[in-house]
């Protein structure tokens, strides 16, 4: 017997080892069969997966790990540029742990099945485009679950605490909608807690205080209400609080007091109300307090020396009063102090900034007296004072004189007096100066300007006399305001070396002698205000050449002579003011001049001009003119060039005046703004544009073709309007308005024309493409170029038409790309894109707008904001119901203030592959803060432009924590 076993064991062990072989061979064919299954369903450009055959264990495939069995337990297949549908097999997979598709281009809806493996411990899709809702809950093991930064749409599901094994869960920066779940408390192992940036609403559930283990909390960004629980304050290991952008109300909460391990708080723009809670100036382990934007009221205790490891406090735009408190001055870490726009009196701490490593100092907008402290500037690291509207006094100090880490100084609108100290022209690094608006006195010419990083300096309305100086040592200077002194002498000549000049303001002075010819060098100088002196002599007829040059007022002078004919002739020019002079002769009938206020040629003995000058007309001169002609024809030819020259410019003028004409469909009334429209284009050119095969665009105003003159087959562009309000007699009084519009990223208003079945736009055609159509394919720089062009069109829209030029709605299909990457805006009427209280439906509309119907500056700079975030990051807001666009601002608000977690600007960096990342991260704060949810929170275009020109300062500073709208 015991020899028959002996013969039966070697059997049974074959057996075993036969049915073993096939079921490994059964699961290494089903392993293998899903991985190829997922390969097939995606596209992968940069050649990652070309591996994953059949030819090779998929154990060495890339971005697979398989454990000692040989069975797949880790994808990892993060930033791989990985797009398409995911195919559910991957989670099929029976002894996968980790699975790690983040960072790609992946679409389609999240698969329904994604709780299927049992084995999985780690989840993470983030950074993708996957849509539609979270797929039902069941009991898993997971512990990592990470879907943020798609477009995940619907309610999170009830029973979502069925993920009890959680660890870390981060739904942020998709559009889900409803209430947090109560039942998130049974996830009792849950440390990290995000769910920032969606449309969440409702109140924190009181439940939040049984996670015992939450170390972070991030529920920013969303509609929450009601007030904030207290049970947080049972929460003791918590790191980092984070409920900003929401509308909660009541007060802050004692009890957070208990949370002796919080490092960051951060409750900024919600409506809290009440006093600080004196309990959170306990919590010694705090390094960054924000409590900005609220409605929070009372006194900043002295009790926050307490506060030994602070770093950043941010209290402004509140409602608190009292003193700073003295107790700020013994806080060694701190670095950021903004306490701007509140009610706080007093005077500031003597010793603040003694023993502070201050870098940021906003205190401006409240009501502080006394002097400036010397001690502010005591870390060698303050790169940015701000205090201006306040009712400070004394001098500038001394220690300020010494401060060359200083860099945006704005101490304007105070009661400073005294003289500028000399040492004080010698920073090296200051680019922004402003101490417009004080008392300041004594000469400035006599010292030695040496500041090289120069770009915008004010020292309007204060009492600096002397002579102007002929060098402020710095050849970036952009901006220069000196108006309302009592400075002498002459305009220096040597102002024409300052290339980069945009801004020239010196009125309301005692200048006299001549205008320099010099400042026809500053060919991008915009606006140029002289106006209120005694200067004297002609108008430099090189003025007329300026090519940028859209505001110009020489009024309240002794100047004289005549007006140089060419002056205006530069399209840019667009409002000019030479009013109480001594000129004399007609008006030049250039652009300018057209239809020019009565009042800006008033005092002075001209001639001539359209009625709306109120000028006598010019004597006619007509037969000796004819005699002058012939006489000099007869002796040089070129004289006849002259006439003729004359002769047409006078005849254009007729050419753009309103006429009327009749074709087969009826009368139509015609306009144009350009003489080469005019001439070429007729209404049965524009007619037969309006055709199926010629549209190139479809809007909710109209339908836009591609024209063609049938005189010389020139291209144009022709909108047909469909609101019969748009070309309303009203419409059509301001319409010239928009005609005279010129300036090299706008695109140009040619001509108008209407009759009683409708009316159509004509405008120039630009060789190039849609933005939203190629900026994908474009480099950080390029971006970057079409960015500021942009800029700089809202900037002359806003800033340089009077009155200014509203665009409506700011967004890549109103931007045209050239050839040269040059961006063309499209006026496109803005300021009637709201008429009769119908505003256009689309994500870049501004909040307040969809509720007013109203348009203003901010709203196109809204617009504005939401163009440079999709130029940074590539994601568009979706038009839907349920207004994506503000879910673009929260993500990126989100992604912004979260970047020091998850690399999100890191990695924008790179995929722009910029030299300076300062760039990057600069720019999103500055569309963050163009899309404020408050409109007076948002920049001006002019300093939107400023801003992006900054940034390409090798000295631009870094500002990720907050962006001061006082700044």
């Amino acid at each position: 017997m015991a020899n028959k076993g002996a013969k039966t064991c070697p059997f049974m062990v074959s057996t075993i080892f036969v049915f073993l072989f096939f079921n490994l061979r059964m699961l290494y064919g089903e392993e293998l069969e899903l991985l190829l299954s997922f390969k097939t369903s995606v596209k992968d450009p940069l050649g990652y997966l070309s591996n994953w055959s059949s030819s090779a264990s998929f154990c060495n495939w890339h971005g697979i790990a398989c454990d000692n069995s040989s069975r797949v337990n880790t994808i990892e297949l993060s930033g791989k540029n990985i797009s398409g549908r995911i195919s559910s097999s991957i989670f099929h997979l029976p002894y996968v742990e980790v699975i790690d598709l983040s960072h790609n281009q992946l679409s389609g809806e999240i698969p329904y099945d994604l709780f299927s493996c049992h084995s999985l411990r780690y989840l993470n899709l983030s950074d993708n485009n996957l849509t539609g809702q979270l797929p039902p809950i069941s009991i898993s093991d997971l512990e990592t679950f990470d879907l943020s930064n798609n477009m995940l749409s619907g309610k999170i599901p009830d029973n979502i605490g069925l993920l009890s094994s959680l660890e870390f869960l981060d739904l942020g920066g998709n559009v889900l909608v409803g209430k947090i779940p109560s039942s998130i408390s049974n996830m009792t192992r849950l440390q990290v807690f995000t769910l920032a940036s969606n449309q969440l609403v409702g109140e924190i559930p009181r439940e939040i205080g049984q996670m015992k283990s939450l170390r972070w909390i991030y529920l920013g960004y969303n509609n929450l209400s009601g007030e904030i629980p207290k049970e947080i304050g049972d929460l003791t290991s918590m790191n980092h609080l984070d409920i900003v952008y929401n509308n909660l109300t009541g007060s802050i909460p004692s009890s957070l007091g208990n949370l002796s391990n919080l490092q960051y708080l951060f409750f900024y723009k919600n409506c809290l109300t009440g006093p600080i809670p004196r309990s959170l100036f306990d919590l010694e382990k705090l390094l960054s307090l924000d409590l900005s934007d609220n409605y929070l009221s009372g006194e900043i205790p002295e009790h926050i020396f307490h506060l030994q490891n602070l770093e950043v406090l941010h209290l402004f735009s509140n409602n608190l009063t009292g003193k700073i408190p003295g107790g700020l001055s013994s806080l060694r870490r701190l670095q950021v102090l903004q306490l701007w726009s509140n009610k706080l009196s007093g005077e500031i701490p003597e010793d603040l900034g003694r023993w502070n490593n201050l870098t940021v100092l906003d205190l401006s907008t409240n009501s502080l007296i006394g002097k400036i402290p010397n001690s502010v500037c005591s870390s060698g690291r303050l790169y940015k004072l701000i205090l201006f509207s306040n009712f400070l006094q004394g001098v500038i100090p001394k220690s300020l004189c010494s401060c060359e880490s200083l860099q945006r100084v704005r101490i304007q609108n105070n009661r400073l007096s005294g003289e500028l100290p000399s040492e004080f022209t010698k920073l090296p690094l200051v680019y922004f100066l402003d101490i417009s608006g004080n008392n300041m006195s004594g000469r400035i010419d006599g010292q030695k300007w040496n500041m090289p990083s120069l770009e915008m300096l004010n020292f309007a309305k204060n009492k600096f006399l002397g002579e102007l100086p002929g060098s402020f040592g710095s050849d970036r200077l952009q901006n220069l305001d000196l108006s309302e002194n009592q400075f002498s002498g002459k305009i220096p000549q040597s102002f024409g070396r300052l290339s980069e000049l945009m801004q020239l303001e010196l009125s309301e002075n005692m200048l006299s002698g001549t205008i320099p010819e010099e400042l026809s060098s500053c060919k991008k100088l915009v606006s140029l205000d002289l106006s209120l002196n005694q200067l004297s002599g002609e108008i430099p007829v090189s003025l007329a050449e300026l090519p940028a040059l859209g505001q110009l007022d020489l009024s309240s002078n002794q100047l004289s002579g005549k007006i140089p004919p060419n002056l205006g002739r530069v399209e840019s020019l667009v409002e000019v003011n030479i009013s109480h002079n001594h000129f004399h002769g007609s008006l030049p009938s250039t652009g300018a001049f057209l239809a020019i206020n009565a009042s800006a040629v008033a005092g002075n003995n001209l001639c001539g001009g359209d009625t709306a000058s109120g000028l006598p007309p010019c004597k006619s001169v007509k037969s000796s003119m004819w005699w002058y002609v012939l006489t000099c024809f007869l002796v040089v030819l070129a004289m006849f060039a002259l006439a003729s020259f004359v002769i047409v410019f006078i005849r254009r003028r007729k050419e753009l005046q309103l006429k009327r004409v009749e074709n087969e469909d009826g009368t139509w009334e015609m306009q144009f703004f350009d003489s080469w429209a005019s001439k070429s284009i007729t209404i049965d050119d524009i007619l037969s544009s309006a055709k199926q095969e010629n549209v190139i665009m479809r809007g909710k105003k109209g339908i836009s073709y591609m024209g063609k003159s049938s005189m010389d087959n020139m291209q144009f562009i022709v909108k047909e309007m469909n609101d019969l309000n748009l070309i309303s007699t009203s419409f059509w009084s301001v319409i010239a308005e928009f005609g005279k519009l010129r300036h090299p990223n706008i695109i140009r208003l040619m001509g108008i024309c209407r009759s009683e079945k409708g009316g159509f736009l004509v405008y120039e055609y630009v060789e190039g493409k849609l933005l939203s159509e190629v900026f994908r394919q474009m480099s950080w720089e390029r971006r970057r170029k079409i960015a500021i062009g942009i800029a700089k069109a809202l900037q002359f829209l806003h800033g340089h038409c009077s009155p200014s030029v509203l665009v409506g709605v700011v967004s890549p299909e109103k931007v045209m790309v050239d050839g040269k990457d040059e961006a063309r805006l499209s006026s496109g009427l803005p300021g009637l894109a709201c008429m009769d209280n119908k505003c256009i439906s689309s994500a870049y509309v501004a909040p307040e707008t969809r509720e007013t119907k109203e348009i203003s500056e901010q709203s196109d700079i809204y617009g504005f904001g939401l163009v440079l975030i999709e130029l940074l990051t590539g994601k568009s807001p979706a038009d839907t119901e349920f207004g994506l666009h503000e879910n673009i601002v929260e993500w990126a608000r989100y992604c912004y203030s979260d970047c020091h977690l998850d690399g999100w600007i890191d990695r924008m960096i790179k995929g722009h592959a910029t030299r300076n990342p300062n760039e990057i991260v600069e720019t999103m704060n500055l569309a963050l803060h163009c899309t404020a949810t408050d409109p007076t929170a948002r920049p001006c275009a002019s300093d939107v432009l400023k801003t992006l020109e900054s940034l390409l300062r090798p000295t631009s500073c870094v500002s990720i924590l907050k962006f001061s709208s006082t700044s």
